[in-house]
């Protein structure tokens, strides 16, 4: 059951427990896609953007935020993570164009700055 509550767990004046969030990275539009559960966005983001774990997103340059949906309870959010990933790419990047059809990058509204354009990579 997805929550209408903001990205940082809040539903008015009340925290969210055991809330959670699934996201998407992007390398580019359409390009290397990474899909992941977290119940801190704005900080499982910026481990991303800064590289600072080694493994797959590191390798492959994957730090766009491209779509994200909120859940109440982790476990769902977990659950919905598990079913994406065995997903068809086409039906993942239909999710994200849907919600983000110009594969916006997310986290500039999170507070991020605007990632920098890699050279040899463009839009579209």
């Amino acid at each position: 059951m997805l929550a209408k509550a903001s990205i940082h767990g809040w539903i008015g004046r009340r925290a969210v427990r055991n809330a959670g969030t699934v996201y998407t990275m992007a390398s580019q539009p359409r390009g290397t896609l990474y899909i992941g559960v977290t119940s801190d966005l704005n900080g499982r983001v910026w481990q991303h953007r800064t590289e600072v774990r080694d493994g797959f997103t590191k390798r492959h340059h994957v730090k766009c935020l491209v779509w994200f949906e909120h859940h109440r309870d982790i476990v769902d959010a977990i659950a919905r993570e598990k079913a994406m990933k065995s997903w068809q790419r086409a039906w993942k990047i239909r999710a994200i164009e849907v919600a983000n059809p110009h594969w916006a990058d997310l986290a500039t509204g999170l507070g991020f700055d605007p990632l920098p354009v890699r050279a040899g990579h463009h839009d579209g």
